[in-house]
């Protein structure tokens, strides 16, 4: 039986319904995909299924006390409290008990108290009473997974972190469908592995939004497609949904055009001959009526955004020559050191590492926007740069869409003609009436795009992108892909799209700490390959004891019996055997063909899954109350 299941739909916001009478079901153990254009209503379907929008027409059946958590796209600038009280906050009237603890717990840490103690026990034997300890588990757990600070104040934090700890707040919830609108925006390569395989290992029912193409195919089980409206569902890969997407729409038009050549007969029919057989030709004219309104209900294909860059003299061959640099901010570790690599001309650069690692920081150095403390950075000749900067700080957000590109004037000069900034700008999907509105009403996808359109609008032979894909639809980003592997000119980009990465770059310079850069040729799945790692770095079990959850006095003295040290002993094989298990089960599942299978079967499947996932989560917990008595 479904979890949900939405039943002719119906949602518009005056214009043609966004979403126009769809049926969707969501099974338990379903990894959904959502794949479609920016515009096409993703959000607003997750805002349905959340209960956020209420549905003009159709009905909505759930399971008893279903509950579903949302991570949404946008990042809120200000929430009170700490990282811990952000990310319990969603748990009721026990997020004050859970608060408390870690407040205590800390405090305990830095004077040792006996008062303290006594506070603490009392708090956790709480906890335990209102069967919610496991939640103070799981938020460490999580918390230190995902390498958050605890104490630090969410206001303070960069997009990146904020969003991690608004995806351990949703992950602690434990809901029963998960929804994700982006999930690995801002978030670096090894935090986005880490996030799949958690995924994968800890939410069995997952509705997700991503424009990360090796994320989708990692995690998916369904893919599912909105388009002017209408849903389809595809029980198979990305690549197969491409090629039947293309075969499906290829045949849409075929009939459009069929279609559209019967009508045009129809039409110089009815103006040269009705009068003579209006009579004895009533079914066709009231069929050409018909044929009329079919036709003016059609919704065609929205537009593709057209991207082309500008001519410009080719740069010399050396483009960028750097010799053992280095760069440190006064008494910090370094950030670069002895680092040396030779750009030439129409290379693709990749720049990967973990957030704050110093990306952006290693582009500055070899532009020279910042002086490197050791070495030497030798820039080639003509050298014609565009820069894309990964906040937006190259647009006024106080000035219009249509001033951040003409900066004044009504054309740009672009391979030799004269173009209207506002004929350029459709091109990048800005209607006439859009390219009036203030930069400061976009949104993340639209600043993306506009700032696409400032940086072709020049010459240039030297592209800096950095993080040009978040936000982006995935047919845009082929469409950036398809331009930057015909450039002639040089390309340097940051990015943790590992596909985007994979399908443009000829080389990736990794900051791998301490300030060590090296320079892998090829691009990520390369990296992987040349450091002999063949998989994403999975989630280690812990080999020695956790972090105990509650103050013990010093000098504690073990508590196992015979009996319990052999059940300690054993767990560790149980936890491989049940995850071998859960493994199985989820390949099967993500197999296409399991959706063929009947629908018991499929409900068998998954309830396995949950019963063994289950077992896992309390191997775990007696695992941790052994050991804390050791």
């Amino acid at each position: 039986m479904a979890l949900i299941s939405l039943n002719d739909i119906t949602v518009g916001f005056g214009g043609p319904p966004i979403l126009d009478n769809i049926d969707m079901q969501i099974a338990r153990g379903e990894r959904v995909c959502l794949l479609g254009r920016n515009g096409t209503g993703k959000t607003t379907l997750m805002k349905v299924i959340a209960g956020e929008i209420q549905p003009q027409g159709g009905y909505i059946a759930k399971q008893p006390n279903l509950k579903i958590t949302t991570l949404t796209q946008e990042v809120p600038k200000s929430m009170p409290g700490t990282v811990f009280e952000v990310i319990v906050g969603g748990h009721g009237k026990t997020a004050e008990m859970l608060k408390e603890y870690h407040r205590v717990s800390t405090e305990l840490t830095e004077t040792g108290s006996e008062e303290l103690i006594k506070k603490l026990d009392t708090l956790h034997h709480s906890l335990e009473a209102a069967g919610s300890w496991h939640v103070n588990t799981k938020t460490e757990t999580i918390i230190s997974q995902l390498k958050l600070d605890a104490d630090a104040k969410f206001d303070t934090l960069s997009a990146g972190l904020k969003r991690r700890t608004l995806l351990a707040r949703a992950l602690v919830i434990e809901p029963d469908i998960l929804m994700l609108d982006e999930p690995t925006n801002h978030l670096d390569i090894d935090s986005i592995a880490w996030l799949e395989e958690f995924l994968k290992r800890n939410i069995p029912t997952l509705l997700f939004v991503t424009h990360d193409r090796m994320f989708m195919r990692n995690l998916s089980t369904r893919i599912i497609d909105i388009d002017r409206g209408s849903l389809s569902s595809w029980t198979c890969d990305y690549d197969s949904f491409i090629k039947h997407k293309q075969q499906a729409l290829g045949a849409e038009a075929k009939h459009n055009s069929n279609f559209d050549k019967k009508l045009a007969e129809e039409e110089v029919w009815i103006r040269k001959g009705i009068k003579a057989r209006r009579v004895r030709n009533e079914g066709r004219v009231t069929a050409l009526k018909n044929m009329r309104n079919l036709r003016s209900e059609r919704r065609e294909l929205a537009e593709k955004v057209k991207m082309e860059t500008q001519d410009v003299q080719q740069s010399g061959m050396k483009v960028i020559d750097a010799i053992n640099i280095g760069f440190a901010y006064p008494d910090s570790p370094p950030i670069i050191e002895k680092f040396s690599t030779t750009i030439l001309r129409q290379d693709r650069i990749g720049i990967i590492g973990p957030n704050g690692s110093g990306k952006t920081t290693l582009i500055n150095v070899l532009l020279k926007k910042l002086k490197n403390t050791q070495g030497k950075v030798k820039h080639g000749t003509n050298l014609e740069i565009a820069y894309f900067d990964q906040l937006h700080e190259q647009l006024d957000e106080e000035k219009t869409v249509w001033e951040n590109v003409g900066e004044g004037y009504n054309s740009i000069e672009f391979n030799g003609r004269k173009r209207n900034v506002i004929g350029y700008l459709q091109d990048f999907l800005f209607p006439p009436q859009q390219s009036k509105n203030l930069v400061s009403t976009l949104s993340g996808g639209e600043r993306n795009r506009l700032l696409l359109a400032k940086l072709f609008s020049k010459p240039a032979n030297l592209l800096i992108l950095d993080e040009p894909t978040n936000d982006l639809d995935i047919e845009t980003l082929d469409l950036l892909e398809e331009l930057l592997l015909d450039f002639k000119g040089t390309v340097l980009m940051v990015s943790h799209d590992r596909e985007f990465i994979n399908n443009v770059v000829t080389s990736t310079l990794v900051l791998e700490g301490m300030g060590k850069v090296k320079e892998y040729a090829g691009g990520y799945d390369d990296w992987l390959r040349q450091t002999k790692i063949n998989e994403p770095q999975q989630i280690k079990k812990p080999k020695q004891k956790p972090e105990a959850q509650g103050y013990k006095k010093p000098n504690q003295k073990p508590k196992l019996t015979y009996k319990l040290q052999k059940e300690l002993d054993s767990i560790p094989e149980k936890i491989d055997r049940l995850e071998s298990q859960l493994a199985e089960l989820h390949t099967e599942m993500a197999n296409p063909d399991f959706y063929k299978k009947t629908q018991p079967e499929i409900a068998a499947t998954a309830e396995k899954t949950e019963m063994l996932q289950k077992e896992l989560n309390e191997t775990f917990k007696r695992w941790e109350e052994l050991e804390e008595l050791q």
